[in-house]
C-alpha cells in the first residue's frame, strides 16, 4: 500500500500548506494567467543560464524577469506571504508508489509553485500518480541555482549603471 511521508499524513495538506493555499485563493491569479506568466518566466531564466552575469545579452531576459515580478507584485498584493523554498518543501507529500519510486501528490505543492515546476517539467517523464519525487529534488535545487543567478545578474547590472 502507498504510504505517504515527508511533509503530511495520509496524502492530505499540512497545516501550513492548507493555510498557504486559502490565503492564496484571495489573491491567486487565474490559472491561465499563471501558467503565461510562468512560462514566460522560465523562458527567460533557461536564456540567462548560459549568459555570465555582467554581459550585456542579457538584458532582454533580465527585461522579461523584472516586468514579470512587477506584474506579479501588482496581481498579487501579499506577496509578502509567499513560502519560502524550505517550507514550500515541507508542504508536499512524498508517497511510495507501488512501482518501486517515489513520487509527489501535485495537488500539495502551493502554486505558483506547481505552476513552476510544471514549466520546467516539459517534457518529463512521470507517472499517472504524480511526477517523480527526485525532479520535483532537482527542480528546488536548481530553482536556488537560477535565482542566485539571476541574482548575481542584477548585482552586475546595478554595478554597470
Amino acid at each position: 500500500r502507498d504510504t505517504p511521508w515527508r511533509g503530511s499524513i495520509h496524502g492530505s495538506l499540512t497545516p501550513q500548506a492548507a493555510r498557504h493555499q486559502r490565503q492564496q485563493k484571495v489573491t491567486q491569479m487565474p490559472d491561465d494567467e499563471l501558467r503565461e506568466l510562468e512560462a514566460k518566466r522560465r523562458k527567460a531564466l533557461w536564456r540567462l543560464a548560459n549568459i555570465s552575469p555582467g554581459d550585456s545579452k542579457a538584458f532582454d531576459a533580465l527585461s522579461i524577469l523584472d516586468d514579470l515580478e512587477l506584474q506579479e507584485r501588482k496581481d498579487s498584493p501579499h506577496s509578502d506571504k509567499a513560502l519560502e523554498l524550505k517550507q514550500v518543501r515541507d508542504c508536499v507529500t512524498v508517497q511510495h508508489h507501488h512501482s518501486g519510486i517515489d513520487i509527489i501528490l501535485e495537488q500539495t505543492i502551493p502554486q505558483p509553485w506547481r505552476e513552476r515546476f510544471n514549466q520546467a517539467s516539459i517534457g518529463s517523464t512521470r507517472l499517472l500518480h504524480g511526477p517523480y519525487a527526485p525532479d520535483w529534488d532537482k527542480f528546488l535545487v536548481e530553482w536556488e541555482r537560477e535565482m542566485q543567478h539571476l541574482q548575481d545578474h542584477r548585482l552586475a547590472k546595478a554595478a554597470n549603471s
